[in-house]
């Protein structure tokens, strides 16, 4: 025991440190020896439930306002038996040997109890009633520091879950002045109420319920807990002259509640909502050159209705269901309806998705014009006749001024994670083009955090889920930090009627598709290969486990050097020559190469399909070399440096030519918008690490006009880091497509044990 030398420290708190950081203090000095004896009798009430006995309260409601309070005593060793009264406990002979300890101990409760002494006193005949106003301090104060002590204490069902008034609105409908308001963000009003449970009250049904007193207060079969605190709070709120948005009452209105309290809800209002959340299917333009599926008319009826209703939508339907089609048909009724005379709609895609949009706007809609405003020639030539103009991400960043000058009706963005982070250049200049309604399409519109949901319904609907910071503290934090299930069903709920999201698993949706099927395939690696990845692995590590700072700038320097690790790491599992730049072209000294052969031979034998995915552009050049000195036919390689007019003319041959059966691309340039059917066989060479963006790569096969099952092989080497990664990713996806934790980033935050045990061969 270490002996703390306080004497004279008048900055020092005895008590605290003798509590709290295991000091001991001798109380020596002149007139603290009786303080040891003062503490000894402090502490004794936190033993009161030690001894033989321990005292149980009930708390009983009486007429007229009043509460009575029994003392009842348990014997520890029988928590079965019924509990004797206290008074029993004082007036029977057979009490008399256990009563002095069990009054010793109940001594202790006395400071919590008002008139506890007088009731043992008086030998149980001065019943220990209390009033509202004695009962409310021992209600709010005593109780939940006895219970801290262990002590049972039984409250009739009315004073269980006391109620406190909160802040409410009451939403109504507009008064329509004669008007008649087609748009629903125009039609919302509020007034301020106070919420008591499920209750509702205005200003004045409260103030009468209070009777200009505040406390404790039965309200039906329940008690209401009014402090003063509460009441200045809400003065403070009916005073407030704060308007909320539409989108704020309407979030409020969705989910039935403002900020944890009830709200009210007027009839017209309720019709209102009901009619927003029960969709009914609009005729479909007349020009239409499609049969659309159920579902896909469905989603034109919503995008168009919430046009008409004053909201944009977020299409977000499982990749492969048809949304392009569906925002295409809601193009061509707005022509229809004439709303692209004098204002043009703007569709912002990939590049790479600008002759896909082309084509299937002269397939679907043959009578909407389009100009596709791209390359160095690019003009807006106010000559130019067209309904749609199609543009990439890049030049709406370039020539957003220009864009913003120019009436549009609708702004679509497709693959919508392109904006998914709000502080790039490329989302604020996209957000700046204003518009009467925005269309997002993104089969995932959540790939690594909340965030990027905001971020896109942010593009559709300024304001609807509030600002950034407020999201992240209502919504983003406590689902993915806390799995909270209820805040994630409460976010479904208020984004339901502005985000739609089909799956190609849901039998209900489409019973036509085949399935998919993923296997999980391990290959070794090569001598040569193990010896280069543990050669590099140690070197690796030194280099971590040297940086000893935990500063800012040495915990960046570290984080790099574990992306640099796993970046050198990656490409040794891939094959050596994409790490060491050596050109040694001998597909052996990779053991995931060889795993590739034997699937190639198979599938080639079968005379099927195969789509090969890597995130590497020269591992990609390495497959096609391998794959053409092996099967004797150069394979298709899709990635980032080929044109427009190559990627068409790849993406052609694939589908239609019979002999081209082996198509490799680069994940970043083909994971998405690319219709490629003709392949019922998916190999994910190396692996990202990221359950959205792996589907999304594979569902270029696995979409509509996909005839048979779709064979999925992810391809992992056993023994490395590859496996124990893709265990944790896997284990993940448990946590729901709002909360997947993604990409490689996070692993630059584990200790360097961790990093060990994850990379270290097995």
């Amino acid at each position: 025991m270490i002996v703390h030398e306080l004497a004279g420290n008048k900055n020092v708190d005895v008590f605290t440190d003798l509590f709290f950081s295991n000091y001991s203090y001798a109380f020596n000095a002149p007139g603290q020896q009786a303080l040891p004896g003062g503490i000894q009798s402090w502490l004794q009430r936190y033993y009161l439930t030690q001894g033989n006995y321990k005292p149980v309260i009930l708390v009983e409601e009486l007429r007229d306002d009043k509460f009575q309070i029994i003392i009842n005593v348990q014997q520890s060793n029988k928590p079965l038996e019924k509990p004797v009264a206290l008074r029993d406990v004082l007036t029977l002979k057979k009490y008399e040997q256990p009563r002095f300890e069990i009054l010793q101990s109940l001594a202790q409760l006395s400071s919590f109890v008002p008139g506890l002494d007088n009731y043992i006193n008086t030998k149980g005949d001065a019943l220990l009633t209390m009033n509202n106003a004695t009962f409310t301090p021992f209600l709010m104060q005593a109780i939940p520091a006895i219970q801290l002590l262990d002590i049972n204490i039984l409250l009739p069902k009315s004073l269980q879950h006391i109620l406190k008034p909160k802040a409410s609105i009451r939403i109504k409908q507009k008064s329509k002045d004669g008007k008649s308001f087609m748009r629903l963000d125009s039609l919302l009003a509020f007034d301020w109420q106070v919420a008591i449970g499920d209750t509702v009250l205005d200003e004045d049904a409260f103030k009468k319920l209070l009777k200009n007193s505040d406390g404790l207060i039965k309200y039906k079969t329940k008690y209401i807990y009014v402090s003063q605190n509460d009441l200045e709070k809400l003065h403070k709120h009916f005073a407030s002259t704060k308007e909320l948005s539409a989108f704020e009452m309407l979030r409020a209105a969705l989910s039935d509640d403002y900020y944890g309290a009830a709200i009210a809800l007027t009839d017209e209002v309720k019709q209102l909502i009901k009619d927003l959340t029960n969709q009914k299917n609009i005729s479909l333009p007349q020009g239409i050159n499609a049969s659309l599926r159920p579902y896909q008319q469905r989603g034109f009826s919503w995008m168009y209705r919430n046009t008409q209703i004053g909201f944009g939508s977020v299409i977000a339907d499982d990749m492969g269901l048809g949304k392009t089609l569906q925002v295409i048909t809601t193009l061509l009724k707005y022509k229809e309806d004439g709303a692209l005379t004098k204002q043009k709609a703007l569709v912002i895609a990939p590049t790479g998705l600008l002759t896909n949009w082309q084509a299937e706007i002269e397939k679907f809609a043959p009578s909407l014009k389009f100009h596709i405003y791209h390359g160095t020639n690019r003009s807006l030539d106010k000559k130019q006749e067209y309904d749609v103009l199609l543009t990439s991400y890049g030049i709406a960043r370039s020539d957003a001024d220009k864009l913003k000058k120019m009436k549009w009706y609708a702004v679509i963005t497709d693959e919508a994670q392109n904006i998914k982070n709000h502080e790039t250049a490329q989302s604020k200049a996209i957000k700046s083009i204003p518009s009467n309604t925005f269309i997002a399409m993104s089969g995932t519109p959540v790939e690594n955090r909340l965030s990027e949901l905001w971020s896109i319904m942010d593009f559709s609907n300024r304001g609807f889920l509030g600002s950034l910071p407020d999201f992240k503290e209502n919504f983003a934090t406590p689902i993915q930090n806390q799995n909270d299930i209820a805040t994630a069903e409460k976010l479904k709920t208020i984004t339901a009627p502005f985000l739609m999201r089909r799956l190609k698993s849901d039998k209900t949706i489409i019973s036509d598709l085949p399935d998919k099927i993923e296997i999980d395939s391990y290959g070794y690696l090569a001598k040569e290969q193990a010896s280069l990845y543990e050669k590099t692995l140690h070197k690796a590590m030194e280099a971590i486990e040297a940086i000893e700072s935990t500063d800012q700038k040495a915990l960046f320097a570290r984080q790099g050097l574990v992306l640099q690790m796993i970046l050198a790491l990656k490409q040794i599992c891939n094959h050596p020559t994409q790490f060491l730049k050596n050109n040694v072209m001998d597909a052996s000294l990779s053991g995931k190469m060889e795993l590739l052969f034997d699937k190639l031979e198979s599938i080639i034998e079968s005379n099927e399909k195969v789509l090969i995915f890597t995130q590497f552009t020269e591992m990609g050049k390495l497959l096609q070399h391998f794959i053409t000195e092996r099967f004797g036919e150069t394979p298709l390689f899709y990635h980032g440096g080929n044109t427009l007019k190559q990627r068409k003319e790849m993406v052609d041959a694939f589908q239609t030519n019979r002999t081209d059966k082996i198509f490799i691309l680069s994940l970043k340039a083909a994971g998405t918008g690319l219709n490629l059917t003709a392949a019922n066989h998916v190999i994910h060479y190396d692996l990202w690490w990221n359950p959205a963006v792996e589907a999304q790569a594979t569902d270029r096969a696995y979409r509509i006009g996909q005839k048979s099952n779709v064979m999925v092989h992810r391809f992992i080497t056993k023994g490395t880091f590859e496996e124990r990664i893709n265990e944790m990713i896997q284990s993940k996806k448990a946590l729901a497509n709002l909360t997947v934790a993604t990409g490689e980033n996070w692993i630059g935050n584990m200790s360097n044990k961790e990093l060990k045990e994850i990379f270290e061969l097995g």
